[in-house]
């Protein structure tokens, strides 16, 4: 549907931009010149201008519809999600899109006590010639 709608909104800044350049300039930049019969005797010069405004008008309407209708398209589907509506992950399964194997900090921290006990025995230091500092229990 975006992508149909974008399609939609180049056609109209291209025939706005052509309308536009169409348009009688008082300058001599436009290519409809500055002579009364327009393009090429297609109009006269009044009704030339009405059509030719008329229809800069309505594109430009349309090209600020389509603007608006984009934006506001853009902007749901980048809202952010709360995370109320994600519901709860199972104890062993990261929640989200996270990879399988990644655990927050305090998980990790948590898995680090496990595995070292508070008070392991004193093991004996191997002789290497230097002497160890003294264990405290």
């Amino acid at each position: 549907m975006q992508t149909v709608l974008i399609v939609v909104h180049l056609l109209i800044v291209l025939s706005l931009i052509g309308v536009v350049l169409l348009q009688r300039s008082e300058g001599g930049l436009g290519l409809g010149g500055g002579g009364g019969g327009g393009v090429g005797g297609f109009m006269t010069g009044r009704g030339q201008a009405n059509a030719l405004t008329r229809a800069t008008a309505i594109l430009a309407a349309l090209f600020f519809a389509t603007s608006l209708t984009l934006a506001v398209m853009s902007h749901r589907s980048a809202a952010p999600k709360s995370i109320l509506d994600t519901g709860a992950a199972a104890p062993g399964k990261p929640a989200g899109n996270a990879p399988a194997g990644a655990d927050n900090l305090l998980d990790t921290l948590r898995k680090a006590q496990d595995r070292t006990p508070e008070t392991a025995p004193a093991q004996p230091a191997p002789e290497t010639g230097v002497p160890s500092a003294p264990q405290s229990r």
